[in-house]
């Protein structure tokens, strides 16, 4: 998954970008308003975390533009103002959800994914394939019943190969829609955890679900044992 944080004050920027690095998501930041609404106009994301008070445009302006766009982003709006008429006005402008700073972490986290998983109604609320499921409400994985313990970044790397089962999927759209880094990294970052992901999700059961295509990336489908 992949989230813009647009964001004036360095200490909420840099801890909602490290925070949300370690539950898996690929992040994207910016400081300013007009900065901000360039990003989400320019690049794919699932969801963006909007401060209201910011340099350049403010988060409402910025809400508003998208929205008359026809940009139906997912947009969790932040702001410093404790006002029913704030809230209001950011949910009049199309903002799916509102939280005042200070906020809880767990609380903030468990809005962002719950705002996600209601913008993508078509997403099953179980993803599988050959006895494995995952659960992207609660971030379990099980394969046959048995407990898989993968990091937030493998667990967001099968969560992706899953929703494009049977598909093949290059190493670049893995970079763009996993690490959120697709120029910033060496593609080679993907077989590394490809090979994690295997270790754990293929090799206990000695099947090859998660099938490398010579030349351009990689395919996750049902398979009988290797």
């Amino acid at each position: 998954m992949r989230v813009l944080v647009v964001e004036d004050e360095p200490m909420i920027r840099g801890a909602l970008e490290l925070g949300l690095a370690a539950e898996g998501f690929a992040v994207d930041v910016a400081e300013r308003g007009d900065d901000g609404l360039f990003q989400a106009q320019t690049e794919s994301y699932d969801a963006i975390i909007l401060d209201v008070m910011l340099p350049g445009m403010n988060g409402y302006a910025v809400c508003r533009t998208l929205r008359e766009a026809g940009d139906q982003v997912p947009i969790l709006m932040l702001t410093a103002k404790d006002g029913s008429f704030d809230e209001a006005e950011g949910i009049e402008l199309g903002a799916d959800d509102y939280m005042t700073k200070p906020f809880e972490w767990v609380v903030l986290l468990a809005r962002l994914r719950a705002m996600i998983r209601r913008s993508a109604p078509s997403v099953p609320s179980e993803l599988g394939a050959d006895g494995l499921v995952l659960n992207p409400a609660t971030h379990e994985v099980t394969r046959h019943g048995q407990a898989i313990d993968l990091t937030p970044r493998e667990f967001t790397l099968l969560q992706y190969l899953l929703v494009r089962k049977g598909e093949v999927v290059t190493k670049q759209e893995l970079l763009e829609h996993v690490w959120g880094e697709p120029d910033a990294l060496d593609a080679n970052v993907t077989q590394v955890y490809v090979g994690y992901l295997r270790r754990k999700v293929d090799e206990p059961w000695s099947t090859t679900m998660i099938q490398t295509v010579r030349g351009v990336g990689y395919r996750l489908v049902p398979a009988g044992p290797s």
